[in-house]
């Protein structure tokens, strides 16, 4: 067993073109180091940051810890707040961030070797 506090793990900035409209930061908290079966990390946005349409080739799993997000498909875009839980699944383009007046953070959790390609420039 492995108790991890949120408060003790930095906050690394993710400087990736994924990411677009302002700093994006994360917390990994279980890696493939720590577990065969899945990742888990926090993600912060600032206001008006989100990531591009994107993939992955396993399911994703996002809870919303804080702020105003949205996450949209090529079919709609939904307003999530604390406490909402999203479910894509693998191979859905989609794409998550913040408000243009919100920070937003989620818990994603994926699929160890999963793989994430970027679709939009």
């Amino acid at each position: 067993m492995k108790i991890i506090k949120i408060s003790q793990i930095p906050r690394t900035s993710t400087d990736s073109p994924l990411f677009t409209g302002g700093p994006v930061t994360r917390q990994d908290l279980i890696g493939a180091d720590s577990s065969k079966f899945f990742n888990m990390a926090i993600v912060h946005f600032s206001p008006g940051s989100r990531n591009k349409f994107h993939v992955h080739s396993s399911d994703q799993v996002l809870l919303v810890t804080e702020g105003v997000g949205i996450v949209a498909t090529e079919a709609e875009q939904r307003t999530v707040t604390v406490g909402d839980v999203i479910h894509v699944q693998a191979g859905e383009k989609h794409w998550h961030g913040a408000t243009k007046t919100s920070t937003f953070s989620h818990i994603t959790v994926t699929q160890v070797n999963s793989k994430t390609e970027q679709l939009e420039p």
